[in-house]
């Protein structure tokens, strides 16, 4: 159990990675997110699943449908700039010309 938990911890510090080095696309930093918030979920459920506990069993559709809620939200803006700006690229979003 402990290599999936190590696996899981690794992936999500290779998602913080990407997001913190890879920020030229909105569509890049938007996978990013999407997939560190995906680890957690995946381990709330390993943890459920070796506990046994169904008080707390709620909690990983929770996440779950909040990150769809976060991932919607975030292609309806990916949507909205492509639109106004053209682009998705993050140097041309710029607040202060808007």
């Amino acid at each position: 159990m402990s290599t999936i938990l190590f696996l899981l911890n690794t992936s999500f510090l290779l998602g913080l990675l990407g997001l913190s080095f890879h920020r030229t696309h909105l569509m890049s930093i938007l996978i990013c997110i999407e997939a560190m918030m995906l680890i957690p979920y995946l381990m709330m459920t390993t943890l459920m699943s070796t506990t046994n506990t169904p008080t707390t069993a709620m909690l990983p559709i929770l996440l779950l449908a909040l990150s769809a809620c976060e991932a919607s939200t975030g292609l309806a803006l990916l949507v909205a700039t492509t639109r106004t700006h053209g682009t998705d690229h993050m140097k041309t979003l710029n607040l202060l010309k808007c």
